[in-house]
């Protein structure tokens, strides 16, 4: 399993055929563009797991959470920029 962090308009390459681009979003949806050969089988995991009848198979497929809270060690550090003038500023 890989974990990245990506930005805004960043790709994956997938071997040579398979491009997917990740377009933005907000705190819980995120926008991606796929872009691959029509052979290829792209399915949405709800609807894979609305075809499953059998509870027991349903129970097997894998399940992926987000992480409620980011690790600060993953954060970027804010920097203060406070700039403090006097008296008058033309030349």
């Amino acid at each position: 399993m890989l974990r990245l962090t990506v930005s805004t308009e960043e790709y994956l390459m997938i071997n040579d055929n398979i491009k997917i681009v990740f377009l933005g979003g907000t705190k819980n949806h995120l926008r991606i563009m796929v872009d691959a050969p029509k052979d290829v089988n792209i399915v949405r995991s709800t609807v894979l797991e609305n075809k499953i009848t059998d509870l027991e198979e349903k129970a097997k497929l894998p399940k992926y959470y987000a992480e409620p809270e980011t690790d600060a060690k993953y954060l970027r550090k804010k920097s203060s920029r406070v700039i403090i003038t006097h008296g008058n500023l033309e030349p």
